[in-house]
């Protein structure tokens, strides 16, 4: 399995109208959540993020918001920042246009939000410039990252997925882990110390709603 655990300049450069990282000086870290709201993930990352005060942003996929209500108040109910990760987890590139939009706008009634995250971060062009549309959200943003835990990753063992953040994560960082039960394995390991490990750095984490 090939990814970018760090998302190289020149990526960044060629889609600069998307969010990748957030330009501060403070120690800051935005740690996001994508897939849930999951029975047992979620819940795992809510109880963690309290003991630290740590904000998160959280790109929930529709369909998982309609299982599991109760979950989704909670995340809010907890001052956390949710996104739009459509409602089926479409790729972009496989998917027609009309149809990924017309999912994009399922999730949309169930979450409100201008933050959208594309699944496995592909998109096309005629959906990216649509989405606020899609959302009804005219200054939607489409959210990427800057550090990609690897937590998804089933060849990776859990000091490597710990060493993919503690070593990439800066100030300013959008970190990428998974609220799912595939993820489950490494993120029950890797998010604690990544909490514990920053905290120690002086670093606090934030919800990306708030830095606009």
């Amino acid at each position: 399995m090939r990814y970018f655990v760090k998302t190289p300049w020149w990526l960044k450069k060629i889609y600069p109208s998307y969010t990748w990282d957030i330009k501060t000086n403070e120690k800051i870290l935005y740690l996001t959540f994508d897939d849930g709201p999951h029975e047992q993930a979620t819940i795992f990352v809510l109880d963690e993020l309290k003991k630290y005060n740590a904000k998160a942003t959280f790109f929930c996929i529709g369909k998982n918001v309609a299982a599991h209500p109760d979950i989704y108040k909670r995340i809010s109910d907890e001052g956390h920042a949710v996104g739009n990760h459509t409602c089926h987890h479409l790729n972009g590139w496989k998917t027609r246009d009309e149809e990924y939009l017309k999912d994009v706008a399922d999730a949309a009634r169930l979450i409100n939000t201008f933050l959208f995250r594309p699944p496995y971060g592909r998109i096309r062009s005629f959906q990216a410039k649509n989405i606020g549309k899609a959302m009804k959200q005219p200054l939607a943003k489409i959210i990427m990252w800057d550090v990609l835990s690897g937590d998804f990753d089933t060849m990776l063992t859990k000091e490597e997925c710990l060493q993919n953040v503690v070593l990439n994560a800066k100030k300013g960082s959008v970190v990428v882990f998974h609220d799912s039960q595939k993820a489950f394995r490494l993120l029950e390991f890797v998010l604690p110390r990544v909490l514990d490990f920053f905290t120690a750095e002086g670093y606090r984490f934030q919800a990306l709603l708030e830095s606009d």
